[in-house]
């Protein structure tokens, strides 16, 4: 199945690294108008020129802290000038590092929920005048913390948590209108840098294979297809869904992985 979104504008914070490039390329191979936006302005000057190669039909990019909703607002409103109203937004921004809830500071939870829950809002928020109407679509790229407790990852399940009650609740608020909000939910997903992070040797990798009934790791293609599926005239009617694309992993709850994962961390 080939998707086509010749002339249509998607939005795609975060969209210079990991899964949330992976999504801008592809949709950059639709023949889509694709803009990134990000906190690094090599990564933006790198991607954009990516996307061209991949067969855009136009890009833009620009920088901004998902934390400042001004410079998010900004920027969205420059694209908006440029191509008129969003077909589809990703917000993709997030951060993560493994710390125990009676060992991390204030500033520490604080700086996880600003970027994933904050982030996410301001992103939808400043976005929302921008999204067509009636026919548009909001991803928020979750993770499997918003409904699996997990070692070590208390800020990140918090702040994922909301942004799927944020998904659902303006779907919800949205619907009326026309625009349509998801979910989606990566598994392990190779070569990224989540996976580099929270998976840096061998072993874990391996522990995390056998975790997956499928047997493989994922790849940033297999998010993008169901990010390309949401985003088209097959998914109109899907809303407020929370979607996993991880191989069943996530039916085996958090797993092995977790526990080595938090194991250093009670030691310390």
């Amino acid at each position: 199945m080939k998707f086509d979104f010749t002339g249509k504008v998607v939005i795609v914070v975060g969209g210079t690294s990991g899964i949330n490039r992976g999504i801008a390329e592809h949709f950059a191979a639709t023949g889509a108008k694709v803009a990134v936006a990000s906190r690094s302005q090599e990564k933006v000057d790198d991607t954009v020129a990516s996307l061209k190669q991949k067969g855009a039909a136009d890009v833009m990019g620009f920088v901004c802290d998902v934390r400042n909703p001004d410079e998010v607002e900004e920027g969205l409103a420059k694209v908006h000038q440029a191509w008129g109203d969003f077909d589809s937004l990703v917000s993709g921004a997030a951060g993560n590092f493994p710390a125990l809830a009676s060992k991390m500071s204030a500033n520490a939870f604080r700086t996880v929920v600003d970027i994933d829950l904050m982030g996410t809002y301001h992103v939808m928020r400043s976005a929302y005048p921008f999204m067509k109407r009636p026919g548009s679509s909001v991803i928020n790229i979750s993770a499997p913390q918003a409904y699996l407790p997990y070692e070590a990852q208390s800020h990140v399940c918090a702040a994922k948590a909301g942004v799927d009650m944020l998904t659902r609740t303006t779907a919800m608020e949205w619907g009326s209108e026309g625009i349509r909000v998801n979910s989606v939910v990566p598994g392990a997903i190779d070569g990224t840098e989540g996976m580099k992070r929270l998976a840096p040797t061998e072993p874990i990798r391996q522990m995390i294979l056998e975790d997956t009934p499928m047997q493989r790791f994922g790849t940033p293609a297999d998010v993008a297809n169901l990010c390309l599926f949401l985003n088209s005239e097959l998914a109109t009617f899907i809303s407020g869904q929370i979607i996993a694309v991880d191989g069943a992993l996530y039916q085996r709850g958090s797993g092995t992985f977790n526990r080595k994962l938090a194991e250093p961390l009670y030691k310390m």
